[in-house]
C-alpha cells in the first residue's frame, strides 16, 4: 500500500533550499566525517537522499522486504517466512501447523509485545526466530529473501528536525503529509510514533532515529567511534529455496546496536542496544547458486521479554531459557565494535 505526500514535498523543498543555502552537510558527508574508515552498508546506501530530493516525485509505501526460514528434522520442522507485512510460521511439532501473521504496525523486534490471536491464526510474514545452535556450517534452511520496495529515504537531519515526531503533534504531522486522520496511512504514522515513545524493556537503551546522522550519533555514543555497520545482502531476489550455511563469523564483542527500519513517511529506524546481544554474519549458498551474507542477531538473555512474545510461541520455549536468534531483513542494520 502506498500513500503520496506531494503537498509535503512543497514544504520539504523550501526547507531543503534553506538548509542547502547554509552549507549544510549531507548525510553521506556526515558519515564520512564521523566514520572515515568505515564502509557504508548497502542498507544505508539504498536510503540516501537522491541529489537532495531535487525535482523528485515521492511516494510512501509499506515495506515488503524480509526472509523466511525452515529448520529442524522432518516432522519437527519450524518454517518462518518474512516479507509482506508480517511473519508466517508453521511448525511440524505434533503434526499440526501453526500460522502466524504480523500485520504492519506491530514490530516483532519490540519484545514487550505479546503475539495476538490474529497473529497466531493469520497468514504471512516479518521476522524470524531460531536457536543459536542452528548457526553452524552445513545447516540447511529453506529461506526466501526479498528486496524491500519501500521508496522512503533518509532526510537530512536539518530537515527531519523541522518535522514534528510525537503523538501530541499527530494532527500537525498528518497535515504535513496530507493524510486523512481516519485512513490506514494515519494508523501507520500513529503506530510508529507511539511505539517509538514507549519505554524499552529492562536493560535496553532504545531510540528512534529520524535521520542517518542521528542513527550514527546514537550508535557511536553507545559503542564508541571505532564501529562498523553491517546489513544483510543477497546476490539477487529468488523464490523460496533451500540454502546451506557455508560459514558463520561472530562479530566483535557481546554488545551491539540493532536498528530496525520502520513503516513511516521517510526513513526512521528503531534502534536499541543491550549488553546481552551477539551478532553473526552468516554466509549462505542457495540451491540455485545464489549467495547471501545474512546478519543474525542472538539475544542471550530473554528473561525480560513478554512471555507471550511470538518468539516463544514459535520455538516453544520460555523466557530466559535459551538464546533466541533472528535474521535481519535487508533494510535493517546492526552496529558492532570493529
Amino acid at each position: 500500500m502506498e500513500f503520496h505526500i506531494l503537498p509535503f514535498l512543497a514544504f520539504l523543498s523550501v526547507v531543503v533550499v534553506v538548509v542547502a543555502s547554509h552549507a549544510a552537510v549531507s548525510p553521506e558527508a556526515y558519515w564520512k566525517s564521523v566514520l572515515p574508515n568505515t564502509p557504508m552498508p548497502k542498507a544505508v546506501k539504498d536510503l540516501l537522499p537522491n541529489e537532495w530530493m531535487e525535482d523528485k516525485g515521492t511516494s510512501v509505501g509499506v515495506g515488503k522486504g524480509g526472509v523466511g526460514v525452515q529448520t529442524g528434522k522432518p516432522g519437527k520442522q519450524t518454517n518462518v517466512g518474512v516479507g509482506k507485512g508480517g511473519v508466517s510460521v508453521s511448525t511440524g511439532h505434533k503434526g499440526k501447523p501453526v500460522h502466524v501473521n504480523v500485520k504492519p504496525g506491530k514490530n516483532l523486534f519490540k519484545y514487550l509485545y505479546a503475539a495476538t490471536e490474529d497473529q497466531l491464526h493469520d497468514n504471512p510474514n516479518v521476522a524470524l526466530f531460531f536457536m543459536e545452535k542452528d548457526l553452524k556450517k552445513g545447516t540447511k534452511m529453506t529461506l526466501h529473501f526479498t528486496k524491500s520496495t519501500t521508496p522512503t529515504t533518509f532526510l537530512p537531519r536539518q530537515v527531519a528536525e523541522k518535522i514534528p515526531f510525537s503523538s501530541e503533534k499527530m494532527p500537525e504531522i498528518m497535515n504535513y503529509f496530507s493524510v486523512k486522520p481516519d485512513s490506514k496511512e494515519a494508523e501507520i504514522l500513529k503506530t510508529t510514533v507511539k511505539e517509538c515513545e514507549e519505554p524499552g524493556i529492562k536493560g535496553e537503551d532504545k531510540y528512534c532515529a529520524t535521520s542517518l546522522e542521528s542513527m550514527v550519533d546514537f550508535s557511536t555514543n553507545k559503542l564508541g567511534k571505532d564501529v562498523q555497520g553491517v546489513s544483510t545482502e543477497v546476490d539477487k531476489e529468488t523464490l523460496l529455496q533451500k540454502y546451506s550455511i557455508a560459514g558463520v563469523e561472530k562479530m566483535m564483542g557481546d554488545k551491539a546496536v540493532v536498528c530496525h527500519k520502520q513503516n513511516y513517511a521517510y526513513a526512521v529506524f528503531y534502534c536499541h542496544k543491550t549488553q546481552t546481544t551477539k551478532a553473526y554474519v552468516v554466509s549462505l549458498v542457495g540451491a540455485d547458486g545464489t549467495k547471501a551474507k545474512a546478519v543474525a542477531v542472538c539475544h542471550t538473555d530473554t528473561s525480560a521479554w513478554n512471555p507471550k512474545h511470538l518468539a516463544f510461541q514459535v520455538l516453544k520455549v520460555k523466557p530466559g531459557t535459551i538464546p533466541i536468534c533472528h535474521f535481519l531483513p535487508e533494510d535493517h542494520i546492526v552496529w558492532v565494535p570493529k
